[in-house]
């Protein structure tokens, strides 16, 4: 709400009065742009204005490592987020704020039976212990909403409303976001994004042909596609990414007159839009040309005349008929092919496609709704993803997104990173999950994670030694060495680790139930952090609140036997050790001086020293040039 406030500020002052708004000043600037009839265009439900609310309330959670659930916790840039994700999201909000390239989600399709996150907006942490069990033994687990509840659709909205605000905040500028979902709720869940990104920023709705057989026992239609709704933050700052050509598609092109530019497809001459609408060239040949009626030429007469002499237009093989220009395959192949608003499954992937790869990863059918990889793969493609994107999926399942991810990165030679958040939801006890040893979607979605890069650092190792085999026939030399190199470079960029973190309750006392201004009491109190909480817990919760990345490359120094953490090159200094001296601050003093970074802070636990230890600190710190000391 205050962010909201200091909006509404920047672009009316006068309307703020003592930090609060003055809704007739407000309202005689607008003039008459307000609606005031009963009766006008809208889309709302029963628990709107609270779920627009929940968006805007704070966590009063945080994130606690897990370095044991984890794969190449040092050096990974990849997140697996274990929580509720209307909870991580609202913690995020600083970290991640405007950071996401694309947001892929195949949320809850409310038929009645799936899975939905039933939010308590009193206290959604505590709910969400509830949950997973960490407070009420008999479980208000997770439910299904069910047809005969009377607010169906209402319940479903007030789930995804809060969360999909939260999402837009971070994306990027250029950033986008594609939904999953069937016929059920498609019409409701268009309203509700055309309202948070805005109707000007609706791309498309892609139809994804998610099946390849006919169910011949449907009563009405064989249900064989899905939706998947397409959202860009801002139209003008986003280009659309094109699709690689298939061989199919240049087939298609010849060069009947041994073209020196190589093969050629001919296309016309005319165009769906003008202002000409009598326009008619004459060709130095001789021919005459008129676009058809209701249509106008593409080309001035000058262009015409132009491609003419290079030998860039096609009258037929007789020499006589309806011109045409001659279109080249090696202009278009770096362009690729603009996206179809139909997916094909031969193109995108489909369902038993799917449940293939997770039973070749797990060798058993563990999670029963998954999207193919190749599906991710060509929205990323779409989302003109580039290096050092980062690709968000916060109704993560089965971890498609973060496997398609890895193999989409390692194809293109980037840096393509992957956030996946998934609440720890139990399997069914009578499920091949179950029976093959997991009991929740999140170990389910970490172990695939883990497969899924071991099995491609093993292909494509395979790759580069059958290279090397055949590199030993002199002919293949040169070739082969090459393809080594590529490969060899594109495996050692790859980033195949995940850092783990669990939502919880803050690692600070007393601050649970006060969600008011979080950052200042993380620092307002002495004794304040629970007992069995660690350093690095801590640690992690003051990123979160600083806007710190998770990622951040932490270094460790133990000082004067005080643990020092090192964030960001010297960007942040924190030591939460007991018995602090002022030689453990001469040590970060010296530290900081190696790394010289542009700014520098400091934070200390305000139990770790006494009361003249901790002034001796605060003015060695100083002397190093560090004036913006805390404690906790």
């Amino acid at each position: 709400m205050t962010d909201n406030i200091a909006r509404l500020k920047e672009l009316f002052p006068e309307i703020i009065t003592e930090g609060k708004i003055d809704f007739k000043t407000l309202q005689a600037i607008l003039g008459e742009e307000l609606e005031e009839e009963e009766e006008y265009y809208r889309f709302t439900w029963a628990g709107k204005a609270q779920a627009r609310r929940e968006a805007h309330k704070p966590s009063t959670g945080t994130l606690r490592p897990c370095k044991e659930d984890s794969v190449n916790w040092d050096t990974t840039q990849n997140l697996y987020l274990e929580g509720d994700n209307l909870e991580v999201l609202k913690l995020l909000q600083k970290s991640y704020a405007n950071k996401v390239k694309m947001i892929y989600i195949d949320p809850p399709y409310n038929t009645g039976k799936d899975f939905v996150y039933k939010d308590n907006y009193k206290d959604s942490l505590k709910n969400y212990q509830q949950i997973t069990g960490q407070v009420d033994d008999e479980g208000n687990k997770l439910s299904t909403n069910s047809n005969s509840d009377g607010r169906f659709h209402s319940n479903w909205l007030n789930m995804m409303y809060p969360r999909l605000q939260l999402a837009r905040n971070l994306l990027k500028e250029d950033g986008v976001i594609f939904i999953s979902i069937d016929d059920g709720e498609v019409h409701n869940l268009r309203g509700i994004a055309n309202e948070i990104f805005g109707e000007e920023n609706f791309i498309n709705n892609i139809i994804w042909e998610k099946k390849y057989t006919v169910a011949n026992d449907a009563k009405y239609f064989s249900d064989n596609h899905d939706h998947i709704l397409m959202f860009c933050k801002s139209k003008e700052n986003f280009s659309i990414g094109r699709l690689p050509r298939t061989e199919a598609m240049n087939d298609a092109y010849k060069n009947p007159d041994k073209h020196p530019k190589g093969v050629w497809k001919a296309t016309p001459l005319q165009a769906k839009s003008g202002s000409d609408e009598n326009f008619t060239h004459t060709f130095p040949n001789g021919i005459n040309w008129s676009p058809p009626k209701g249509r106008y030429a593409a080309y001035s007469h000058e262009t015409l005349d132009e491609l003419y002499h290079k030998n860039e237009i096609w009258f037929g093989a007789d020499g006589k008929s309806m011109p045409s220009k001659k279109t080249f395959l090696n202009e278009l192949k770096s362009l690729g092919v603009v996206p179809r608003t139909i997916l094909s499954f031969k193109e995108a992937g489909h369902n038993h496609e799917s449940k293939e790869e997770i039973k070749n990863l797990f060798e058993t059918g563990v999670f029963d709704t998954p999207k193919p990889t190749r599906l991710i793969r060509l929205l990323s493609i779409i989302a003109n993803i580039s290096d050092k994107d980062v690709v968000l999926d916060f109704f993560g399942g089965s971890s498609t997104t973060a496997h398609s991810i890895m193999a989409t990165a390692l194809e293109l030679n980037k840096k393509i990173n992957s956030i996946t958040i998934q609440i720890p939801e139990l399997v069914d006890e009578k499920s091949e999950a179950y029976k093959s040893g997991y009991k929740t979607i999140t170990e389910i979605g970490k172990e695939r994670i883990r497969r899924a890069g071991s099995k491609i650092i093993e292909e494509q190792t395979e790759k580069i030694a059958n290279l090397k085999a055949k590199s030993e026939s002199k002919m293949m030399q040169d070739e082969a060495l090459a393809e080594i190199t590529t490969l060899q470079t594109n495996l050692d960029n790859l980033d195949t680790g995940f850092k783990v973190f669990k939502l919880d309750t803050s690692n600070i006392k007393g601050w649970d139930g006060n969600p008011d201004n979080l950052e200042q009491s993380l620092f307002d109190s002495q004794d304040n952090i629970k007992t069995e909480r660690t350093e690095e817990d801590v640690l992690y919760e003051i990123l979160l609140k600083y806007g710190l990345d998770l990622t951040l490359l932490i270094e460790e120094r133990v000082i004067e036997g005080k643990r020092v953490f090192n964030v960001g090159f010297g960007a942040l200094f924190i030591c939460l050790a007991n018995d602090v001296t002022a030689k453990v601050a001469e040590g970060i003093g010296a530290w900081k001086e190696e790394l010289a970074p542009a700014t520098c802070r400091v934070i200390f636990k305000d139990s770790g020293f006494t009361d003249v230890e901790k002034t001796n600190a605060v003015q060695t710190l100083k002397r190093f040039g560090i004036n913006e000391i805390k404690s906790i």
